[in-house]
């Protein structure tokens, strides 16, 4: 009898198989095809400041990182990262033994998802979702359980009673993305505290993305879950320098968590990259070091921006909800007389030279997500009053 070859079955793993090319790379190839303004992808036009361009070429000159750094990173960013924590959040982190760092956010997630769940296990995650979310469960092997935000006096809010209602015997996790992207919504003490109450209740481990922490507005504050009563030993937190400081390329991310669950994400991190970034690793624990003024000037940059765009977005005829945190504007496209926001954003750039991405890729269900087309701001403001006068053209 003849053998089956492995060519009879996909060379895709399954858990994989409904993950293609990313939306963020079909549509910055359509920015660059029509030469449309990219309000898509979330990456700024602009680099980061120049003291912390110039720490990454003292270190290199130095030969500082440009060998292997050390597995958990080096230990002056950890040491600098610990004590932002503390500066910030009155949060205390032994460097040595609850400080990881990664590459990027995008590992830091995927390493504690792969670490933390099992085959079976269920993750909760509140949706619109980074979609790397759904990537990493899928990989872990665990059922994703999506909770809704839903639009409510003009942004998106989570209902406590249908997160409660989807824990379940089979809860492994929660995910917790604040600020959030993509609909800019901060999440507020009573729905932290809830959320904490909830996973120390039903003995939960919880992930949290604050990597838009330094990026909130209008009265809005940004509160580390590992905070809150019950939570410091049970919660892994995720940070970014790329969000912060506008040097998105250098993929320098981090967890803090207490030792046992650092170690844990840290047995998974060392088969994905194992080190990376090492002279940008010396440069971020620099710029962690800035003054408050740098991060509130930051704040107050994105700030501007965020009103440009909204104010455009609003005179073009979309219906716009204002993000409290994040650099991404959500919108209702409905009142243009438009429906289906993938349609609407493949035909953008012919249309009106902008690219924008379709929420929908963020929901579980896509018809829940239909309407809602994500634009980010983190652009020069001249390119933001630009592309609203195209799509007002429009």
């Amino acid at each position: 009898m003849a053998r089956m070859t492995s060519s009879a079955r996909p060379h895709l793993n399954r858990r994989l198989a409904a993950f293609g090319t990313t939306i963020f790379a079909e549509m910055s190839a359509l920015a660059v095809a029509t030469g449309a303004i990219n309000l898509g992808q979330g990456f700024p036009d602009t680099d980061g400041p120049e003291e912390i361009r110039e720490a990454a070429v003292r270190a290199l000159r130095d030969g500082r990182g440009n060998q292997y750094p050390p597995g958990p990173g080096v230990p002056e960013l950890r040491t600098a990262i610990a004590a932002h924590q503390r500066r910030r959040y009155g949060l205390s982190y032994d460097p040595d033994t609850e400080v990881l760092v990664t590459a990027g956010a995008t590992e830091a997630i995927a390493a504690s998802l792969l670490a933390l769940v099992e085959p079976g296990d269920e993750v909760v995650a509140l949706e619109p979702y980074y979609d790397s979310y759904a990537a990493s469960i899928a990989m872990a092997g665990g059922t994703r359980v999506p909770v809704t935000l839903r639009p409510h006096d003009g942004s998106f809010r989570l209902d406590l009673d249908e997160l409660r209602a989807a824990v379940t015997g089979r809860t492994r996790l929660l995910l917790v993305n604040t600020p959030h992207n993509p609909t800019g919504t901060v999440l507020t003490r009573a729905e932290l505290a809830a959320i904490a109450e909830l996973a120390v209740e039903r003995d939960l481990l919880v992930v949290t993305d604050e990597v838009y922490e330094h990026l909130v507005f209008d009265g809005a504050e940004h509160l580390p879950l590992a905070a809150f009563p019950g939570m410091r030993e049970r919660t892994v937190s995720i940070g970014s320098a790329g969000k912060t400081f506008s040097f998105t390329g250098w993929k320098v991310g981090w967890v803090t968590a207490a030792p046992a669950l650092v170690s844990a994400v840290r047995a998974v991190k060392q088969f994905l990259t194992y080190v990376a970034s090492g002279p940008f690793q010396y440069a971020v624990a620099e710029a962690l070091a800035l003054p408050d003024s740098h991060f509130e000037g930051f704040r107050r940059s994105m700030l501007a921006r965020r009103d440009i765009l909204a104010e455009g977005l609003t005179a073009a005829g979309f219906e716009v909800f204002r993000p409290a945190g994040t650099y991404f504007v959500t919108t209702d496209i409905r009142p243009l007389g438009e429906k289906d926001g993938f349609a609407f954003c493949r035909a953008l750039p012919e249309r009106a030279g902008v690219v924008a991405i379709p929420n929908a890729v963020f929901y579980d269900d896509r018809e829940a997500g239909a309407p809602f087309v994500r634009f980010a701001f983190c652009k020069r403001e001249e390119v933001l009053r630009e592309a609203a006068e195209r799509l007002r053209r429009m």
